[in-house]
């Protein structure tokens, strides 16, 4: 594999990627009682999860260049960027077909060694539904320090809908003061006057194809929710989650909320 300053001795593949670095980071905390050995399926657990929090990494990156895209009308690259997030969602949407390959037996051999780690205590994927214009104040709570701000700041900044109606409006489409000046920290509400412009729009091709590719980000995300739901019920039933968390129940509720609701509304008046 050609890497760049292939003259230098140096820099290798291993060092570029810190590959000995990362393999260091799974540190299983399971003990079979009868080995005295680490739970055989640990292992799965931890680089899936490790995985789905780089891919959050991407995500987040991806996504605030996608804003920074819109904000200076560069609504091409923007679609581009979108497309890419797209990608990763399926990605992420595939690594729950690797862990359901795990049976619940599996998964209770080191489910108790957890203790109090949860999933719901992932600082990047609230800041991504921040990001996306889910936002919850109660989440905010749920974490402290460096953690806390960085979500403090998600939740203060403008999302991903805000930079497409705006860009959207500097384009000529004629988009409702109260949209364009929301609060930022609030639910993203259906708005009928931005329903009929959207409607109306529907012949720009540029703005029609942006606004396809943002419903199926909605949708990609949902899907993920589902997937995870179902792998959770499948795995743990209706248990409590680690972390004293709720569980299935919980993430069953997230589920069919859409991030964008204009973009699903507008469906039925064509």
């Amino acid at each position: 594999m050609s890497l760049p300053f292939e003259n230098d001795d140096d820099f290798t593949y291993g060092n570029y990627l810190k590959v000995p670095e990362l393999l260091s980071l799974q540190q299983l905390v399971s003990v079979d009682a009868e080995t005295g050995r680490p739970e055989h399926d640990e292992m799965l657990f931890i680089v899936i999860h490790q995985v789905y929090e780089l891919w959050f990494k991407v995500l987040l990156h991806e996504l605030d260049r996608i804003v920074e895209l819109l904000d200076t009308d560069h609504t091409d690259g923007a679609r581009h960027g979108l497309k890419r997030v797209l990608k990763i969602l399926k990605t992420l949407v595939g690594q729950i077909d690797v862990l359901e390959t795990m049976t619940p037996a599996e998964f209770a051999s080191f489910r108790s060694f957890l203790a109090n780690a949860s999933g719901f205590q992932s600082v990047q994927f609230r800041e991504l539904e921040f990001t996306m214009g889910v936002k919850d104040r109660v989440q905010l709570d749920w974490f402290d320090g460096e953690e806390a701000e960085r979500l403090q700041r998600r939740y203060e900044s403008p999302t991903l809908w805000d930079a497409f109606i705006h860009a959207a409006a500097r384009s000529g489409l004629a988009v409702p003061e109260e949209v364009l000046e929301r609060d930022v920290r609030a639910p993203i509400i259906e708005n009928a006057d931005l329903q009929r412009a959207l409607v109306a729009a529907s012949t720009d091709d540029g703005l029609t194809d942006l606004i396809e590719t943002l419903t199926d980000l909605d949708e990609g995300l949902q899907e993920w929710r589902y997937r995870h739901v179902m792998m959770v019920r499948r795995t743990i039933g209706t248990k409590p989650g680690t972390g004293g968390s709720d569980g299935a129940g919980y993430l069953a509720s997230t589920l069919f909320r859409p991030a964008f609701p204009d973009l699903w509304a507008i469906r039925t008046q064509f």
